[in-house]
């Protein structure tokens, strides 16, 4: 397992961190810089990351996944399933230091990558392979208080994979397009089915740009 970044001579160049960055991440922008690095190194090398995306890693993707940090409330004990690169995962948890983090990623591959950025950061984030839906896996996560997802699936489908993961009084914070939130109110009633209270969207970021973004936040109901 390698530590370090070994820099491609034919690869994109590591965009520089923009100011906005450095309000957000405080000490840990250091960090914050390594995992970009990481992404438009050997994200891309590895197909996490397409290479067009490296350009606007930090506006599109990280900046975008720190925004998150709005809706997570303060020593959470946060779980980011289909974590892939770590989004949003690892720029929530940097933005956020006080939250306590555990990455779940069913693909080798990227299990392996989320292991290696972990251990080079020295951070004290898990990384637990599997799905969301699986017994093993919430066994081995124990009490959620938030779990994240950025681009995983459609939410009715979102819930019924992180429903046991889901203590009542938990929440699911979704990044999640324009057009899931335009079709939001249709989906409330299934959702509020499937034992989601309090279903909403919420802007996050409003300071960061185009950065700035959507989530949809829903609570857990009683059993």
């Amino acid at each position: 397992m390698s530590d370090a970044v070994t820099p491609d001579p034919g690869a994109p160049s590591v965009p520089p961190a923009p100011e906005a960055a450095r309000s957000v991440f405080g000490a840990g922008l250091a960090d914050a810089e390594r995992y970009v690095a990481r992404l438009a190194t050997d994200g891309v090398t590895r197909g996490l990351i397409g290479p067009r995306e490296v350009p606007r890693l930090w506006e599109r993707h990280v900046l975008n996944s720190a925004a998150v940090a709005d809706a997570v409330p303060r020593d959470a004990r946060v779980v980011d399933v289909g974590s892939g690169a770590g989004l949003p995962g690892i720029p929530l948890a940097l933005a956020r230091p006080d939250l306590r983090l555990t990455l779940v990623e069913p693909m080798a591959r990227r299990v392996e990558f989320l292991e290696e950025v972990v251990a080079e950061l020295g951070a004290p984030w898990r990384v637990v392979r599997g799905r969301a839906e699986e017994r093993s896996v919430q066994s081995a996560v124990g009490p959620v208080d938030v779990v994240t997802a950025r681009a995983v699936a459609a939410l009715p489908r979102l819930v019924s994979w992180c429903r046991g993961l889901l203590r009542p009084g938990a929440q699911l914070v979704a990044l999640v397009g324009s057009r899931a939130v335009a079709e939001l109110p249709s989906l409330v009633p299934e959702l509020e089915a499937a034992g989601m209270r309090d279903v909403h969207a919420r802007a996050v970021g409003a300071e960061l740009g185009d950065a700035a973004t959507t989530v949809v936040v829903m609570t857990r109901g009683p059993r």
